[in-house]
């Protein structure tokens, strides 16, 4: 059951744009920016010194999620979003999970410079719902929207998140939406 939870644009919002690499995050929150404040977790993490160093295998530097957590405050007047696949741990008031069929996913993938193995890994962390398990782990209570990105475009993806809102976050609890997520086994 969905319970609305009556919370409007004009709460001052951070919302979590999350997933697994490829799924569309940050080319939906290009679109949101306008008229709402878009943060970058990795921007984030650069400021408030959560970045190691880059890892040779796999091109990325790791982001100490925990460190960015408590450190980190939200402190805007205005709907802001935080565009990132670990934005979910962060301190936020609604999340949005963004979900992608593994193999389209593998395709997006594969347009990137990403090694043979950091593909197969973000494969297999969207195959397992690697987003779903943290947030049950965590057990985060937060309104929650899963999209599958697969084939819908950034512009519809865009309007699912503005209308989700603007009905004031309607939202299954923990369990009973994780229940209810996308399967592609």
């Amino acid at each position: 059951m969905l319970v609305n939870t009556g919370i409007t644009v004009e709460d001052n919002l951070c919302i979590a744009v999350t997933g697994t690499p490829g799924t569309g995050k940050t080319t939906v929150c290009e679109l949101l920016s306008s008229p709402y404040n878009v943060l970058s977790l990795q921007e984030l993490a650069e400021q408030n010194d959560c970045l190691g160093s880059v890892d040779e295998d796999d091109g990325s530097a790791p982001l100490d999620i925990h460190k960015l957590s408590e450190i980190w405050d939200f402190d805007s007047k205005a709907l802001t979003f935080v565009d990132g696949h670990l934005s979910h741990l962060l301190e936020v008031d609604a999340i949005v999970v963004l979900r992608c069929q593994p193999e389209t996913l593998r395709e997006r993938l594969e347009g990137r410079s990403y090694s043979p193995s950091k593909i197969t890994a973000n494969v297999e962390w969207e195959m397992l719902s690697g987003t779903w398990s943290e947030l049950l782990e965590f057990e985060i209570e937060v309104p929650l929207l899963e999209l599958d990105t697969t084939a819908m475009s950034a512009e519809e993806l865009r309007e699912r998140i503005v209308q989700w809102i603007d009905e004031g976050l309607p939202s299954a609890s923990l369990a009973d939406a994780a229940s209810k997520a996308l399967s592609w086994l």
